[in-house]
């Protein structure tokens, strides 16, 4: 059966002669792998289509969909936004590329989920979107903010007597925890003020410097290797370091 979707590229990977096999996180599908033939062969029409399969990437599909089967096929497909800066421009395409790491270690499952879908196509067109301070301190919203729909966010609870934020809790705390995953003082502070963005644009009146952002994704990293099973260390991090100012 056929169906029309939006979906968002995360991976491909070459198989044989001429084709591919990408994994997508799908608007009525949830993450779904598959066979796309003739998009690597010398032909200028097959160059042009693997273009599209770019990782961040917002396509249009018309697919068949087989719950039996691992791999579903793709009938056709198109832009559904083509970007204006983010493939092009250095730091937005490290931070898009953090992102679609993120989004390959923490969505396991074919689970259906608009609303994360919908959050994930919206915070790459803000990103595609975004000035300089807002770019700087996106992978730090996106991170916080992706969380919720895992259920292990960080609970907003900041106060004058709440400054230690415990990342196997997701709380902040008066007393040092037992254990060394925490952060406090200004990392612990700025945290609280971005879990109260709610879009991007508001990301201009948080103003770090490169070593606060540094400290903050690292312990964010923390964060969900606590929480995430086999989520490891993320290898796109050290780039996003290096050109985030």
């Amino acid at each position: 059966m056929l169906h029309k979707t939006k979906a968002i590229v995360l991976r491909t990977v070459k198989y044989g002669e001429t084709s591919i096999i990408a994994t997508m996180y799908t608007e009525l599908f949830g993450i779904q792998s598959f066979m796309v033939n003739g998009v690597r062969s010398s032909a200028r029409s097959a160059t042009g289509k693997a273009n599209l399969l770019q990782p961040a990437a917002i396509l249009e599909l018309v697919m068949y969909h087989n719950e039996k089967k691992n791999l579903q096929r793709i009938r056709e497909f198109r832009w559904s936004y083509l970007y204006k800066d983010l493939f092009y421009n250095v730091i937005k395409n490290s931070i898009g590329l953090f992102m679609v790491e993120l989004l390959q270690k923490t969505l396991k499952e074919p689970e259906v989920n608009p609303e994360l879908f919908y959050f994930i196509e919206d915070a790459f067109l803000h990103l595609d979107e975004s000035n300089e301070t807002v770019m700087a301190n996106y992978p730090l919203f996106f991170a916080i903010h992706l969380t919720s729909f895992y259920g292990f966010r960080f609970s907003d609870t900041w106060s004058p007597t709440r400054t230690i934020l415990d990342l196997q809790e997701g709380e902040f705390v008066t007393e040092t925890p037992q254990h060394p995953y925490f952060i406090e003082g200004a990392a612990s502070f700025v945290t609280s003020q971005l879990l109260k963005v709610q879009v991007p644009s508001e990301l201009n009146e948080i103003r770090l410097n490169k070593e606060s952002r540094r400290t903050l994704l690292q312990a964010y990293q923390i964060f969900y290797a606590l929480h995430v099973a086999d989520f490891g260390v993320m290898k796109t991090l050290p780039v996003l370091q290096e050109v985030i100012g």
